[in-house]
């Protein structure tokens, strides 16, 4: 889809119009070197991909401006509340923007040369997912604080609270993975080497700093690339396993134990299934739940953290 309204874009219903759109993305790099035998058929697949996931965004907006601006002007909204809603929406619509933002970006003529693979910007791929990732975190603990309530403690110990620090620091390291993550998609870099616990028959791949500066490798090789999110995948995976040790042994409220278990029983499926994913080449599929599986333990590790939101963070 090489258009975007404010609305919604029309919907090709005849063969005349669909011959008509596709023509239209046979002018853009994508189809020419990437795409280049596709089909009509194959065409109207991605377009319809790409029209569900505008108008799921859609609705998302709706969903949300048409019942705050209600309860806004009725006066249900304490002052806190506001400026949780003025954020909310200011995010959504940053994320639409820089949706589109991000997919001009595969359109434009930007490509060196015929081995230059047409792509969308992984900088921008990676700023899409980063305010969805933020939004979603903002909405789910606004959830938590109205339909599930964060217990007490009678008494707040300094290893408690060493432990609160902890679960913040793991729930970061979550987020940073999966940005970590988007780079990867934007840049195919999976698909460099599929093979685990090396990177071929080495540990440190050769081509690890081969760009110049070298500063461009942790964003724009392939290979570093991957090897970053190796590293962020496997630290985030041992923090959250000696978090889950540390709970064993902390005084904490009663669903803190059970986000813990939550957290780590996630990050471990999440780690095992990235390596199935890498393993098999990245299939559609599997790179699909992996990506979901992002946000499952995030989800999980801002329930932790909000069930420990009554921990005070600094020792006294």
């Amino acid at each position: 889809m090489v258009s975007w309204k404010l609305l919604g874009e029309k919907i090709p219903w005849t063969q005349t119009e669909w011959i008509k759109e596709f023509r239209r993305y046979m002018d853009y790099p994508e189809f020419i070197t990437k795409n280049s035998a596709m089909t009509l058929e194959e065409f109207k697949r991605i377009w319809w991909m790409e029209y569900i996931h505008r108008t799921w965004g859609r609705a998302i907006g709706a969903t949300f401006f048409i019942p705050a601006a209600y309860f806004w002007m009725r006066g249900y909204f304490a002052k806190a509340m506001k400026m949780r809603v003025l954020v909310f929406g200011s995010l959504i619509a940053a994320q639409g923007l820089m949706g589109w933002y991000m997919v001009k970006s595969g359109l434009e003529d930007r490509f060196n040369g015929p081995s230059d693979v047409a792509r969308v910007s992984q900088y921008r791929l990676a700023t899409h997912l980063g305010l969805a990732f933020v939004l979603y975190t903002g909405f789910l603990w606004s959830a938590f604080d109205h339909l599930l309530p964060a217990d007490t403690l009678g008494h707040v110990s300094n290893a408690a609270k060493r432990f609160r620090g902890m679960a913040h620091a793991c729930k970061g390291m979550v987020f940073l993975t999966a940005i970590s993550g988007a780079f990867v998609a934007g840049l195919d870099a999976g698909l460099v080497y599929n093979s685990f616990p090396k990177m071929g028959d080495h540990w440190i791949p050769k081509e690890i700093l081969s760009m110049t500066p070298k500063s461009l490798n942790f964003t724009e090789n392939p290979v570093t690339v991957q090897f970053t999110h190796r590293i962020l995948g496997t630290t985030s995976l041992a923090l959250i396993t000696a978090l889950w040790f540390m709970s064993r042994k902390r005084l904490l409220p009663r669903r803190a134990y059970f986000a813990t278990n939550a957290v780590a029983a996630m990050a471990w499926m999440q780690v095992l299934l990235g390596i199935t994913t890498l393993l098999h080449y990245v299939p559609v599929s599997l790179g699909a739940m992996h990506q979901s599986g992002s946000l499952l333990l995030l989800s999980t590790a801002i329930w932790l953290t909000h069930e420990l939101k009554h921990v005070k963070r600094f020792v006294k």
